[in-house]
């Protein structure tokens, strides 16, 4: 099926956000007729989310958008457990004060794509109705519904037996655990679907059954793909690390540049998944100039989640780099004191420190392959010292690994 009465599954099909339905005339005719209650779960196993959620943050956009109620699910409950999902290994345990201190993080980008006045759309989380369990009656009441045999047959446990690594009771916990997350907020709240990545889908089908068995109406599931780049690199990985959508946790002048530097091959497909533009001018700019497109799409990304202003002085901040070859001071930039810099800073160091290199070795790498300059002068030396003799006269030492990454050193 491809042409959908609703507006919602209308717009994620046309973007290329729907990977697998359960059942696609029967969800689509009750979006065409009624609002819809949906979720998606999210995982506190860090302080904030990074690009690789993205899509299901702006599925719940879309959502909301449509006329129709997002619920942004924490698992403060889940997240003391593990998901198996297509992990090597189980997830090291989290107590609840790193679990409550993690959720606290990822709430600040939501309030960017959802709106939660007036209960136009809900932020949850499942410790609400988990913690307060009875374990036996939970055993008795929810835990005979499920068959080991069909959970052993889900590729995510698969995957795991198949290289003889452990799959914990815990873990094993997991399944039951976010099919009653459905069959509950199904009760409290009147959600009818879940969605998730492709990977979750076992978890969301079992949640349906589990639904069916307890009494509930008819409940539904639609996953994204898991998306890749087009040379196949995982979305939310760069060089450096996770790029996380937290401020505190990546400058918005690096999330504009991981846009910025965006295949080819994905700039349309990007425009269509992480921007609310519409189809016909996504069209446009992907038929123009390429790298014009890119400088699009990074602005509308970041705007989106780090506001505006934010997007635009990112921009800006990269024209006066790459484009005037001008210093511009709202670089990324580390503070040394004065007493370091009197002394000191091995350029390796300097390198860790801007966030140019996850490491020395990493840093000595890019020395030894005549990657890096220092105030625009390629230099060879791993072991060259930086002081007060390398600011530049606005007070600060410029450092560039390659054509695209520069950062600051600032002295305070």
């Amino acid at each position: 099926m491809t042409e959908f009465k609703s507006e919602f599954l209308r717009t994620l099909h046309e973007r290329g956000f729907i990977h697998q339905l359960s059942d696609e005339t029967g969800l689509d005719e009750l979006f065409a007729t009624e609002t819809v209650t949906a979720y998606i779960g999210f995982d506190p196993t860090a302080s904030s989310l990074h690009v690789g959620s993205l899509i299901q943050i702006m599925m719940l956009h879309w959502l909301e958008k449509t006329g129709h109620r997002a619920v942004a699910l924490m698992g403060g409950g889940t997240g003391m457990v593990g998901d198996p999902s297509f992990k090597d290994e189980a997830r090291k345990l989290m107590g609840t004060e790193t679990i409550q201190a993690n959720i606290e993080g990822i709430k600040q980008v939501f309030a960017n794509y959802l709106d939660f006045s007036d209960g136009k759309s809900l932020m949850l989380n499942n410790a609400e109705w988990l913690l307060p369990l009875n374990y036996l009656e939970f055993l008795r009441d929810v835990g005979q519904h499920f068959s080991v045999n069909r959970m052993l047959s889900f590729d995510s446990v698969k995957q795991r037996l198949d290289r003889e690594q452990s799959l914990s009771f815990l873990e094993f916990n997991y399944m039951i655990l976010q099919a009653y997350d459905f069959v509950e907020l199904n009760k409290r709240y009147g959600v009818r679907l879940q969605m998730g990545g492709s990977d979750q889908w076992g978890n969301i089908v079992n949640g349906i059954d589990l639904g069916h068995r307890m009494g509930t109406p008819q409940l539904y599931a639609l996953t994204s793909p898991l998306l890749t780049t087009a040379s196949g690199q995982k979305m939310g990985k760069s060089m450096n690390g996770a790029i996380w959508l937290n401020p505190d946790m990546l400058s918005a002048y690096d999330f504009w540049q991981y846009w910025r530097n965006t295949e080819d091959a994905d700039v349309e497909r990007f425009l269509k998944l992480y921007t609310t533009l519409p189809l016909d001018e996504v069209a446009r700019i992907a038929q123009g100039d390429i790298n014009e497109a890119k400088k699009r799409l990074a602005t509308e990304v970041t705007a989106m989640i780090r506001g505006r202003a934010a997007a635009e002085e990112a921009a800006e901040t990269a024209r006066a780099t790459f484009e005037t070859g001008k210093l511009d001071l709202s670089l990324p930039t580390a503070e040394v004191t004065h007493a370091e810099l009197t002394e000191g800073i091995g350029v390796l160091n300097a390198l860790v420190k801007a966030g140019l290199a996850a490491s020395n070795g990493e840093a000595r790498r890019h020395v030894q392959s005549g990657a890096v300059r220092i105030n625009d002068a390629v230099i060879d030396d791993e072991k060259l010292s930086l002081g007060e003799n390398a600011l530049l006269p606005e007070g600060v030492i410029k450092l560039s690994v390659g054509k695209k990454r520069h950062a600051l050193i600032k002295p305070i």
